[in-house]
């Protein structure tokens, strides 16, 4: 595990207080630990792509830049295992574009804003109406052929054309906001996109520590009488070693 600044112990911490929680307050979690100095009213009105950029940050210092990965063909149904370098899977977080966005199409003009974690939050149980409620919530304005389109009316009165094009604002805007793997499989050649998510991802690796490291300290504890604390305090490398010689002996 690398140098994040954050100890085995306060790790531990972060883990228990994960179980109490699912998807969005894991992931909240985990942007806390990759932000210790921003409060979660900032973490939840950050861009999503911010937070990606963040957990993928926080990944590396902990795990390393390696992700192993399981993807299964969506054609096929092989199973594909292969390794990521985390490095290249975002870009360094850009600076803040302008605000609001704004899209020309035709006869319409629409202002509107990039989603934050918060607005992700708020559409999870919306099921296949998602994309058109997080739309009516990050769309600021719009103007059809001059006149005000009422917000009551909107974003079903956006035409595809539109619709399309405020996607792909978004996407440029915060091109890390949705990392999509483009994995050709061996056996029958097919492609197959797969979208990473990184919170889910980190939290599985970190579960997987925790309940590791939990066993060490049991092991340890009943060998030599250790308290927690102390075997926390202990190296990984000697916490090896020491389990090393519980094994020989």
């Amino acid at each position: 595990m690398g140098n994040t600044g954050t100890g085995p112990a306060e790790l531990l911490a972060l883990w228990e207080a994960g179980l109490a929680h699912h998807g969005p307050g894991r992931a909240l979690l985990l942007h806390r630990a990759a932000r210790p100095e921003s409060g979660t009213d900032a973490l939840r009105s950050a861009p999503v792509g911010e937070r990606e950029v963040d957990l993928f940050a926080l990944r590396r210092a902990l795990f390393g830049e390696r992700m192993q990965t399981r993807v299964e063909c969506g054609a096929c149904g092989e199973a594909m295992e292969f390794d990521l370098d985390a490095r290249d899977l975002t870009t360094p977080r850009p600076g803040q574009p302008e605000s609001p966005l704004r899209v020309e199409d035709g006869e319409w003009v629409v202002e509107f804003r990039l989603p934050t974690v918060a607005d992700i939050e708020a559409v999870a149980g919306a099921g296949p109406d998602a994309p058109s409620v997080l739309l009516a919530r990050c769309t600021l304005s719009a103007v059809r052929a001059g006149q005000p389109v009422p917000a009551d009316s909107l974003p079903s009165t956006f035409p595809e054309p539109v619709r399309r094009r405020l996607a792909e604002a978004a996407e440029a805007a915060d091109p890390a906001a949705d990392v999509t793997l483009n994995v050709a499989c061996p056996e029958c050649g097919e492609a197959t996109r797969a979208e990473l998510d990184i919170a889910s991802y980190l939290w599985t690796e970190l579960d997987s520590w925790a309940r590791d490291l939990l066993l060490d300290v049991h092991l340890l504890a009943t060998a030599y009488g250790w308290s927690e604390p102390e075997i926390l305090a202990l190296s990984p490398l000697r916490r090896r070693y020491y389990l090393e010689l519980c094994a020989d002996g």
